[in-house]
């Protein structure tokens, strides 16, 4: 009856028996009597110990001929399980004890219920009485539990302490790693860059002595290299999903963007406590005007380190978002508020909150009124690019490349100069052909020119990009009430092609505003005031003076099927429920500062079991709960839940300090140990019935794993000697495919500019990191080795292995340039014996005899084919031929694309520049280069 009884309440009861007055089909199904005797048909429904007999059942089933089936509405049917339920329950006699003796039966089993039920989780605002009292196995609700950490035996490492509880029995762990292979793998996962040929030789030689202090010593020199938090920022941004761009129809650059990469840099380099750096993300603006730092009488350090918490809230304008003149100003806000909020859940509680947002949520304890909770710590958070003087800290080299765009810019006036004087010549016809007098115009012409002249500017207090006189002149006569049959109309006497450069130049101008104002000091950042009216965003966001002065002070409600027009239940700031309730604040200014000490609490369990699953992952490849942005229900349980809780707890203790955290994984005989099992071990691992991925999933042996695509291309460089390291600045163009970088990107009414790379080498060489991420234009290499898009956070790289991976590692110009460039490197060197040295900065060793002897005779070989061969140097194009339909005519027109950076652009190596023995070791060089010892970690 446990299961019978609420299934009765929730299918049947609502029109058998709940009001008696409405009672239908004259069944009422209150008692047991009530219910075995029937309804207008006259049948027994119930026959105890015979459901083949109970019509009950039959009914339910919805397969009797006999009986309709019930509940009426297919929707509503019982499932396999539930009908189960009932058959077992009328096969058992149909037992039916009154309420109090259901209770004490309850109370008696409720341990053994629960284990096979689940148990009830309290939950605030649940829309259901069915979902408040839905029972969740108490498994799946480990990532709400609080955290406990495990004792562990004194003298063992704690990691391998708490990995061997769940380790399989017959197995054993693989010797540990080689120098060699350890410091490959350290270097890459603290750096993402290869270790150089001389750091491997110290360390082998301090291996030697000390295994353990080199190990530790080898750590803290990487930790303390800036290069490692350019490589932990290239993991969190992969979670925040950093990009460079907007996203949909536009895809405006958001040229200060670059800030905030830079400030994730800076915090991991420096170790800044994790609880910080979630306050300083998800609140820094707040905690910045929490200590005035940004009256007018602040000094520079006080508005430098203003600036510091003004980009760190970049991270809550992350996602993809526009807002046009054709899309409704509500629904573009609501999609900001949506973002911000699961962006919240995912990065730091492991939680995607949007399968909150109409209902609900249908596996977690996550009720709908709970999401809306959350984003109403948002509701009175707006955008801008804040004022934000550069710090010392950042790298403002590289501002000069902002004179091509001001060449762009210029070109762009140009085009509308001549527009404009084709329409003044163009309305003296007008006027002639209408044989209308011109007076009135001529002298609202004269007036125009004088008021430009003059620096006048039009718009209603907003500055153009571009005011001509013939625009004004139109203005001046509409507003003097003449009528619009006695002047020209827009754009008079345009041709398609007319039409076509007037929009392009426009939009190039308003594309331009966003990209130059990557050279400024602006934030790219939020506020806190009354949302403003607006019905377009198509140029930077300034805070206005007065954030409270004008708007809407939004009041969050739940909202009906998550459509922001149907409002229902108010709701004020809050937290999950199902960790407790936490008050926040309903003032406009502190909601995120409460909301974001909520989730740097060391007492909250999902933030600090989300941070160190992160980390582990980013050591080990696999995470130990599976779905590191997924703690719910339908994500993967932890394999070493201790582990997890063990980590979690020491992060507190050691003051949120992540490198503190690294030192601790990795010096762990798991993260040390080889990838291969050792001869000695051969033939009792084979002969186990353990697979090698179960053998890696319990860390008995390291799991391998490919470069990134970011730390492949970054390596060539590495061991080229091309690699700028300079750290930070504005985003950098590498060279890309040059199809796809000539390729017409259309947006909304115009193209995107085409993909020029940075003139000069040092410039196009930096980190992968740093290279501007458009999110309409993807490095098709990046893509073809798994760069996750940046529109959705990645939690866990995938790795492929496709025939498309060959073709740009083997056959790509970029990896061709860089064998070219590493044997280039390796002749003007001299060593005594340039395969051992090819092999020293590729693969950190020696060659054996049989590797040296097949590469030099291949080296010979190559030799023989390339003497005699002759290279042209190509050019770059300086312009590129764009066709269109114009969409005021629907006929087709062209023009031409200025690439004024390509004026100035010097190429890499190239086969012409060497002789043909540097291009026959170029051939050996690339085999090296696409070999799994170079591509791969062990």
């Amino acid at each position: 009856m446990r299961r019978v009884w609420p299934l009765f309440q929730e299918k049947c009861l609502a029109c058998h028996g709940n009001d008696e007055a409405k009672i239908k089909g004259g069944y009422d199904m209150r008692t047991l009597e009530s219910t075995m005797k029937g309804g207008d048909s006259e049948k027994k429904a119930l026959v105890p110990g015979k459901p083949e007999e109970s019509p009950l059942y039959l009914a339910s089933t919805r397969e009797h001929d006999d009986w309709e089936p019930m509940p009426p509405k297919e929707a509503d049917k019982l499932y396999t399980e539930q009908l189960a339920w009932m058959k077992s329950w009328i096969g058992g006699g149909a037992p039916w004890p009154d309420e109090p003796k259901r209770a004490t039966i309850a109370k008696a089993n409720q341990e053994k219920w629960n284990a096979e039920d689940g148990i009830i989780v309290k939950t605030t605002g649940a829309l259901s009485p069915e979902w408040a009292n839905r029972r969740y196995k108490p498994e799946a609700l480990w990532g709400y539990q609080p955290v406990k950490k495990p004792e562990v035996k004194q003298g063992t490492h704690p990691v391998d302490a708490l990995i061997a509880l769940h380790q399989p029995k017959g197995t054993k762990p693989a010797d540990a790693a080689d120098a060699h292979t350890f410091i490959r793998r350290a270097t890459f996962d603290l750096l993402g860059l290869p270790p150089t040929p001389e750091e491997i030789s110290a360390f082998e030689k301090g291996f030697i002595k000390d295994p353990d202090a080199a190990t530790k010593a080898l750590i803290d020199r990487l930790l303390a290299s800036p290069h490692y938090g350019e490589r932990m920022a290239r993991h969190w941004l992969d979670v925040v999903r950093y990009a460079d761009s907007s996203g949909f129809a536009n895809d405006y650059e958001r040229g200060n963007a670059w800030r905030y990469r830079d400030y994730i840099v800076r915090s991991f380099n420096a170790d800044k406590p994790f609880d910080q750096f979630i306050r300083e993300q998800v609140a820094g603006d707040e905690i910045a005007n929490s200590s005035n730092t940004e009256s007018p009488t602040a000094n520079r350090e006080q508005r430098t380190e203003n600036s510091e918490l003004l980009i760190a809230t970049g991270f809550l304008r992350m996602g993809p978002w526009e807002l046009t003149g054709m899309e409704v100003a509500k629904v573009a806000r609501q999609r900001f508020l949506d973002d911000v909020t699961n962006s919240v859940g995912e990065t730091f509680l492991a939680h995607s909150l949007q399968c909150a947002r109409c209902h609900d949520h249908k596996f977690d304890p996550v009720p709908t009124h709970d999401y809306y909770a959350m984003q109403a710590c948002f509701s009175t958070t707006q955008l801008s690019e804040r004022p934000a003087p550069f710090l010392k800290e950042e790298n403002t080299a590289g501002f000069e490349e902002k004179k091509h765009l001001e060449t762009r810019f210029a070109d762009h006036l140009a085009m509308l100069r001549t527009l404009d004087e084709k329409m003044l010549v163009n309305a003296q016809s007008w006027f002639a052909e209408k044989k209308l007098d011109p007076a009135a115009w001529n002298k609202s012409v004269e007036a125009a020119r004088a008021f430009i002249k003059g620096g006048g500017k039009t718009g209603g207090g907003k500055t153009k990009n571009f005011a001509g006189v013939f625009e004004v002149a139109r203005g001046r006569l509409q507003k003097q009430g003449l009528p619009e049959d006695q002047y020209p109309p827009k754009l008079v006497g345009f041709t398609p092609e007319d039409y076509g450069n007037e929009r392009v130049a426009r939009k190039g101008l308003e594309r331009l505003r966003w990209e130059m104002e990557r050279y400024e000091p602006f934030a790219f950042s939020v506020y806190d005031g009354l949302t403003p009216q607006v019905s377009s965003v198509n140029s930077p966001i300034r805070m206005p003076m007065n954030p409270m002065g004008q708007g809407e002070l939004e009041q969050t409600a739940i909202l009906g099927g998550g459509d922001p027009f149907s409002p229902t239940k108010p709701v004020k700031p809050g937290v999950l429920s199902v960790l407790g309730s936490t008050e926040l604040p309903e003032s406009v200014e502190g909601r995120r500062t409460g909301l974001a000490q909520w989730i740097a609490s060391k007492d909250n369990p999902l933030t600090t079991r989300t941070i160190v699953n992160r980390l582990w992952l980013w050591h080990f490849g696999q995470a130990i709960a599976g779905n590191p942005n997924n703690f719910g229900s339908t994500g993967k349980k932890p394999t070493h839940p201790e582990l997890l809780d063990w980590l979690a707890a020491t992060l507190v203790e050691k003051n949120w300090s992540i490198k503190d955290m690294h030192r601790i994984i990795m010096t762990s005989d798991a993260y040390r140990r080889t990838s291969f099992p050792t001869r000695s071990k051969a033939d009792e691992l084979e002969n186990s019935s353990y697979s090698r991925e179960d053998l890696e999933k319990n860390y008995l042996t390291f799991k391998p794993r490919r470069l990134m695509a970011e730390e492949l291309r970054d390596a060539m460089l590495s061991i080229t000697g091309e690699l700028n390291p300079l750290l930070g600045g504005i985003p950098n163009r590498p060279e890309i495919n040059i199809e796809v970088a000539m390729q017409p990107r259309q947006v909304m009414g115009t193209f995107a500019s085409a993909w020029v790379p940075n003139p000069r080498p040092e410039q196009r060489h930096r980190r992968s990191l740093y290279a501007l991420k458009i999110r309409g234009l993807r490095d098709p290499f990046m893509e073809v080795f798994n760069e996750p898009g940046p529109d959705f956070s990645c939690e866990a790289r995938e790795v492929s292995t496709v025939t498309p991976q060959v073709f740009s590692l083997f056959n790509g110009q970029a990896s061709y340039d860089r064998a070219l460039a590493l044997a280039n490197r390796v002749i003007k060197e001299k060593p005594v014996d340039v395969i051992t040295r090819v092999f020293q900065l590729t693969h950190g060793r020696d060659p054996s005899p049989d590797e040296k002897a097949a590469c030099e005779a291949h080296w010979i070989q190559m030799e023989q084919k390339q003497t005699g061969l002759t290279f042209s140097t190509s050019k770059p194009p300086l312009t590129v031929k764009r066709d269109a339909v114009e969409e005021n005519t629907g006929e087709k027109f062209s023009f031409h694309e200025k690439l004024p950076a390509y004026a100035e652009f010097i190429p890499d190596f190239q086969p012409a520049d060497v002789d043909a023995k540097t291009r026959a070791l170029a051939d050996t060089c690339l085999v090296l280069l696409n070999s799994n010892e170079f591509a791969y970690v062990y």
